[in-house]
C-alpha cells in the first residue's frame, strides 16, 4: 500500500518538475522569440539602412562621375584657354613688332614728308627768285627727273654753231648767277644740250664739244659773277636728251639748251647713312 503511494507521489512531484521546467522554458523561448523579433527588427532596419546607404552611394557615385565630367571639361576649357593664351601671347610679340615696324615706319615717312615739304618750299622760293626773268621769258623753272632745273634758250645765249655768249646772254648768266649764288648750302651744274643737226669743225668736231664748251663758258661767266667755283661743275649731252621731236625749226630750238640743275643733296635720300656705313668699313 505504502509502494503505490511513493510512486504516484514522485509521479506527482516529476510532473510537477516537467512543468515548471516547461514553463521555464516556454518563458525562455518567448524570451528568445522576442530578442529575435527584435533582432529581425534591427535586421530590417540594418537591411533598410543599408539599402539607403546602397542608394546613397548610387548617388554619390553619379554625383562623383558628373564632378569628374566637370572637371574634365574643366581641364579641356583650361587647356583650350592656355592654347589661346600662348597664340595671343606670340600674337602679342608679333603686333609689339607690328607697332615697332609701323613707329619707324612712320617717323621715316614723317621725316620724308618733312623733306618733300622743303623741296617744294625751295622750289617755290627758287620760283620767286626768277619770276621777273620768267615773265620775261628769259628762261624757264622745271622739275626734271626729281631736280630742280633753270632752263635758258641758247638761241639767246650764243650764235648759231658758237659757244661764246652774247651781249644778252651774258647780261641773263650774270643775273642768274647772282641768284643762285645767294642759295645757301647748294650745288649746281650746267648742262649744255644740242639739237640734232651733226657740226663737224675743228673746234668742235661733234656736238658734244659744242654743247661741252657752251656749258663751260656758262661757267666761267657764273663764277665771274660771283658763283664759287666749288658749287659749280659742268657736263655735255650733246643730242642724246631731246625734250621736243627734231622735225621742226620750233622743235630742234627747244632741244638746244642750257640747264643750271640744282644738284640734291645724297646725304637725305633713302640708304645713303647705309651706304656711309659700308664705305667706312672698307
Amino acid at each position: 500500500m505504502r509502494r503505490p503511494i511513493l510512486t504516484a507521489l514522485a509521479l506527482l512531484l516529476s510532473a510537477c518538475v516537467t512543468q515548471s521546467t516547461f514553463d521555464a522554458m516556454k518563458a525562455e523561448r518567448d524570451t528568445l522569440d522576442t530578442q529575435l523579433s527584435e533582432r529581425n527588427r534591427a535586421v530590417e532596419e540594418l537591411e533598410k539602412k543599408n539599402r539607403g546607404l546602397g542608394d546613397k552611394n548610387k548617388s554619390l557615385e553619379a554625383a562623383l562621375e558628373a564632378e569628374q565630367e566637370k572637371v574634365k571639361d574643366l581641364n579641356g576649357r583650361i587647356d583650350r584657354l592656355s592654347a589661346d593664351l600662348a597664340a595671343l601671347t606670340k600674337d602679342k610679340s608679333r603686333l609689339q613688332a607690328s607697332v615697332t615696324d609701323m613707329t619707324t615706319a612712320l617717323a621715316e615717312l614723317e621725316k620724308r614728308r618733312a623733306e618733300a615739304e622743303a623741296r617744294v618750299q625751295e622750289f617755290k622760293k627758287l620760283l620767286d627768285r626768277f619770276k621777273k626773268l620768267i615773265e620775261a621769258g628769259k628762261l624757264k623753272v622745271k622739275i626734271v627727273e626729281g631736280r630742280m632745273v633753270v632752263e635758258l634758250a641758247t638761241d639767246i645765249l650764243f650764235g648759231s654753231g658758237s659757244a661764246n655768249l652774247s651781249k644778252d646772254g651774258k647780261a641773263a648768266i650774270t643775273e642768274v648767277a647772282g641768284l643762285l649764288a645767294s642759295i645757301p648750302g647748294r650745288d649746281f651744274q650746267v648742262a649744255g644740250y644740242t639739237d640734232n643737226v651733226p657740226i663737224a669743225t675743228a673746234q668742235y668736231p661733234s656736238n658734244w664739244e659744242l654743247a661741252g664748251a657752251r656749258a663751260v663758258t656758262v661757267v666761267r661767266t657764273m663764277v665771274g659773277a660771283g658763283m664759287p667755283p666749288e658749287r659749280i661743275s659742268a657736263a655735255s649731252y650733246a643730242d642724246t636728251k631731246p625734250v621736243a621731236s627734231n622735225d621742226s625749226n620750233e622743235t630742234r630750238a627747244q632741244n638746244r639748251r642750257i640747264e643750271i640743275v640744282v644738284v640734291p643733296d645724297l646725304s637725305t635720300l633713302p640708304g645713303s647713312e647705309e651706304l656711309k656705313k659700308i664705305d667706312s668699313a672698307r
